[in-house]
This record gives structure tokens, C-alpha cells and sequence, in this order.
């Protein structure tokens, strides 16, 4: 039964994303994605002028990672909503997921 329950927890992530429709086209997933990469811009400047200042290593190293993670969030929101409408469009025309799954993981592969 647990499993189920895990499985039920993933079904509702994706309706939740794919009701969300963040989409390329979605002015609400560009003003998403723009606002994380500019914090994201931000944070490099901020490691660039620690580099000047010969700030310490372990410090510039944590924002590093700090940027790192960051950057992956809003991959991980992109292929998200990828894969949501690649779904979404495929059941909506009747057409045979597999090849889209395919894509994905293409994408993700490059992703990861």
C-alpha cells in the first residue's frame, strides 16, 4: 500500500504542473524562470567580486554550490513542464507516448 500512496503523491505533482501550464509560451513560467536566473545572475556577480576581493576558497566554493543547485531548480522546472506538455499534447491528439518519452529522456540525459 505504501507504494500506491508514493504513486498517488507523483500522479498529483503532475497534474499539478501540468495545470500550471508553465509553459515556453506561458508568461508566468518566463517571469518564473527570468526571476531565478537573475538572482542566479546575481550570485555569479557576487562570486566574481569575491575572486577579486581574494575572498577564501571554502567561501567562494559554498556560493558556488549555492549557484549550482540553483541552476538546477529551474532545470528541473523546465524539464518538468517539458515533459507535462509533451504528455499532455500526445493525450490530447491520441497519439502514442513513446516517442515523446524518448525525447525527454534525450533532453534529460543532457540535463543530468
Amino acid at each position: 500500500m505504501p507504494r500506491k500512496k508514493s504513486n498517488e503523491a507523483n500522479d498529483e505533482i503532475i497534474r499539478d504542473t501540468m495545470d500550471k501550464g508553465i509553459s515556453a509560451s506561458d508568461p508566468a513560467m518566463q517571469t518564473e524562470v527570468l526571476s531565478r536566473l537573475k538572482k542566479i545572475e546575481g550570485q555569479v556577480r557576487g562570486v566574481q567580486k569575491m575572486v577579486q576581493d581574494c575572498r577564501n576558497c571554502g567561501d567562494i566554493v559554498i556560493q558556488l554550490t549555492a549557484i549550482k543547485a540553483a541552476v538546477n531548480r529551474v532545470g528541473a522546472t523546465v524539464l518538468a513542464r517539458h515533459l507535462a506538455d509533451m504528455i499532455k499534447n500526445d493525450l490530447s491528439q491520441n497519439n502514442d507516448i513513446n516517442a515523446s518519452l524518448n525525447e525527454f529522456m534525450n533532453i534529460f540525459k543532457k540535463f543530468s
